[in-house]
């Protein structure tokens, strides 16, 4: 377990994320393959069916204002052409689908295989439309001059003769039925044809070219051939036509005057046409406003625009027939996959979990001695360092606490004893409660209560309770203060105690607890000073705070008891006599007051040299 558990986690995930992909991939490679095949194997002419679809509907759109009644068509067409044939409006509205008959699913295909909107694509369609048109100019010598199915803006969304009504219709017939007869006198060959569609008449004539033996026909007018021979009106348009046409010559020339575009406008056989004046000058902002206006002048007229699904659904159904078992023993082998390699990954995450839930339930029943073996650094290997960390300050803990009560036990039995014994002794008459033994008794009385004091203070800061009432105050007042309260204990120790304070020192502090705590330092110091000794209690100023310092040249403090000895509870030798009563609580006191200064406690010190404690207090 020497990677990390999360990276190891990550890759386990990965790995198996990696497997369920490849197997799908292969699911899907297989299954579409197959599919793919069969509509290719089936569908040769599929490409060719697929554009006969699109022209009828084409034309279905051309001829009506919506798509009502198009599910008639709709049928017939996948009906003739073994085809799913389905249309929906631009947000996904079925209008109409074959699917039902043909035994489909109801899910369309992801992909439209084209979008049916003759409004727009009636340009395009132009090309035949106005063919017509451009032979008449070329034969006029004007080739430079022909009109773009681009720049007409046109009146057929489809094909030639839209919008004709019945008489219309019968009119167009006589008259090619006149054209032929007339060609016919020329000894020209003609027939009529409806290749114009909606059966409109269209005459087509001899060009004077075969191939292969047989004479090519080309619809009228030809090159060379006398003109009147089709009778006027015989390509007029309809006049449902003209009206489209008025209406969107009306909006392209609205829009390219405010656009400031130059134009004019041709007629050809009753139909307008706007062309750019400078040929040169032709725009994707004309080209917007002609093919604009064409969509607007239609849309009555024509059905809206509709996307087209063809084939059947693009997607492998997973849940149906052979794809379900395929399916199914894949997901099988993934998931025995994930799980051998989970079990086996888990068994080595619960091992050391197991362990250390074993060892924190012999601790909780008492055995503070309860470890548990570590090896790795990855997250578990840390929580097992951890819990051993917390284990052995338990147990150390737990031994402090242990000697701490025997060591108060001992400090409050001398002076209680002391006193017990003076008063039963007075009581007895032996000794005479006079004022020397009152004296005697105040001072046996005096441990007791400084021995009292100090476990509630080290309660207080146990429980977060250890008030403070900060003011404003010099720390070289206070020093000088703590040095004057300690010097009769100092001369009578034959020590000698300064103060080394170069000047003012202000800062927000409760007083009476530094004055505490120096006070503690220098008890100690001067107990642990021999005579002819020195102490120094010194101020300095140091960045933003100031350092507290009380320097003796006593017996020392041993290097392994220094990182231990403001721990509560902490007794050694060489430091127990250091803290105030001897009780192991006063440096921890010191260390609290410090911290709840916002400031900190260190100390230097070497055996035999002396001893340096430093409080830090912030200026603020």
């Amino acid at each position: 377990m020497r990677r990390s558990v999360l990276v190891r986690f990550l890759g386990l995930s990965l790995a198996v994320a990696l497997g369920a992909v490849i197997a799908t991939a292969v699911i899907a490679t297989y299954s579409t393959s197959e599919q793919l095949q069969g509509e290719i194997d089936a569908n040769t002419g599929q490409l060719q069916v697929d554009g006969q679809i699109y022209e009828r509907l084409s034309r279905y759109a051309s001829d009506h204002p919506s798509w009502s009644g198009v599910d008639k068509l709709v049928h017939e067409l996948s009906d003739e052409l073994g085809r799913r044939i389905a249309l929906t409006k631009p947000d996904g509205t079925v209008i109409a689908d074959s699917a039902r008959m043909l035994g489909a699913g109801p899910e369309l295909p992801s992909v439209p295989a084209a979008t049916v909107d003759v409004r727009t694509q009636g340009n395009a369609k132009l090309a035949g439309a106005v063919s017509v048109y451009s032979a008449r100019k070329t034969a006029a010598g004007k080739a430079d001059t022909v009109v773009s199915a681009a720049a007409l803006p046109g009146l057929y969304p489809a094909y030639p003769g839209w919008g004709l009504t019945d008489e219309e219709l019968a009119e167009r017939n006589r008259l090619a039925q006149l054209a032929t007869e007339c060609y016919a006198a020329q000894g020209k060959h003609a027939t009529v044809s409806s290749a114009g569609g909606a059966n409109m008449p269209v005459v087509m004539v001899e060009s004077g070219q075969t191939v292969n033996g047989t004479s090519l026909m080309q619809v009228t007018k030809p090159n060379g051939l006398n003109d009147k021979c089709l009778p006027p009106g015989m390509n007029a348009p309809s006049a449902k036509a003209k009206l489209v046409n008025d209406d969107e010559i009306r909006r392209a020339t609205d829009c390219l005057d405010a656009a400031g575009l130059d134009y004019s406008v041709t007629e050809f056989d009753g139909l307008q046409a706007v062309e750019p004046k400078d040929k040169a000058a032709y725009s994707d902002q004309f080209a917007n406003c002609t093919t604009e206006a064409r969509s607007q002048a239609l849309a009555p007229y024509v059905a809206p625009s509709a996307k087209l699904y063809l084939g059947a659904k693009s997607t492998f159904n997973v849940f149906s027939g052979e794809g379900l078992l395929r399916t199914a023993a894949t997901a099988l082998g993934v998931l025995l996959i994930a799980a051998v390699a989970m079990l086996f990954a888990g068994r080595r995450l619960v091992r050391p979990i197991v362990a250390l839930t074993g060892a924190a339930q012999r601790m909780r029943n008492g055995d503070h001695a309860a470890r548990v073996p570590v090896s790795g650094k990855d997250e578990v290997a840390r929580l097992g360092h951890a819990f051993n960390a917390m284990a052995e300050s338990i147990q150390r803990h737990d031994f402090q606490r242990k000697a701490m009560v025997s060591d108060v036990a001992h400090e409050l039995r001398t002076p209680l004893a002391n006193i017990k014994g003076y008063l039963v002794a007075s009581e007895d008459g032996v000794v005479p409660l006079d004022g020397e033994l009152v004296t005697s008794l105040l001072e046996e009385t005096g441990l007791l209560e400084h021995l009292v004091a100090d476990l509630q203070d080290l309660a207080l800061a146990d429980a977060g309770m250890l008030r403070l009432h900060k003011a404003p105050r010099d720390l070289s007042e206070l020093a000088q203060q703590v040095v004057s309260a300690h010097r009769p204990a100092a001369e009578t120790a034959g020590v000698s105690l300064t103060a080394d304070v170069p000047g003012p020192a202000p800062a927000s502090v409760d007083s009476a607890r530094i004055r505490q705590a120096l006070g503690n330092l220098v008890s100690n110091a001067i107990r642990f000073t021999p005579s002819g000794g020195h102490v120094v209690v010194g101020v300095r100023r140091v960045d933003d705070g100031y350092n507290l310092t009380v320097t003796d040249n006593g017996t020392g403090i041993a290097d392994e008891h220094l990182p231990h000895l403001f721990d509560r509870f902490y007794r050694a030798e060489q430091s127990r006599s250091r803290t105030t009563g001897g009780s192991g609580l006063g440096l921890a006191i010191t260390k609290h007051l410090a911290e709840a200064h916002d400031g900190r406690i260190t100390v230097t010190s070497r055996v035999g040299s002396g001893s340096t404690f430093t409080i830090r207090i912030p200026a603020g």
